[in-house]
């Protein structure tokens, strides 16, 4: 892949930056913005990460690691998808890093996802991150 290509999405939501963290790190809570998947992870740096669940009808479990994690501000991981059809090697991970940051009474989220192979990748990570961030906006607001 070409790390070349960041797709870089963001949102503010009107609740606490502890809150917004807490949901981005509670499985439970993940399964109900990201689109129904399976995380675990004990949240740490160093350790592993892996998603479970189905995307357009197709079975998947992706991997990652915890690259870096300062609780409440900022979560770095990185992560790796058969459904993409490359091999598990390191040049073929993404790189996602979620920061948060106060701002009053919301929360300003910022999402970044590196190793997009071109254009037409990264505006398709780009839409489901947007996505994604949209869920969890949802719920933090309800």
């Amino acid at each position: 892949m070409n790390g070349n290509f960041v797709a870089q999405v963001q949102t503010d939501i009107a609740a606490p930056k502890a809150r917004v963290w807490e949901a981005l790190v509670d499985a439970e809570a993940i399964e109900r913005y990201m689109f129904g998947t399976h995380v675990a992870s004990d949240w740490k740096k160093g350790s592993p990460i892996t998603w479970k669940g189905e995307y357009q009808g197709k079975k998947y479990e992706d991997k990652g690691q915890v690259l870096d994690i300062e609780p409440g501000r900022r979560l770095r991981y990185s992560h790796y998808s058969p459904l993409a059809g490359l091999p598990d090697k390191p040049e073929n991970y993404h790189h996602v890093t979620i920061e948060l940051q106060a701002d009053g009474p919301l929360t300003h989220v910022t999402l970044s996802q590196d190793n997009n192979a071109d254009e037409k990748a990264k505006a398709h990570s780009e839409k489901n991150w947007s996505m994604m961030l949209d869920g969890l906006k949802k719920i933090l607001e309800s």
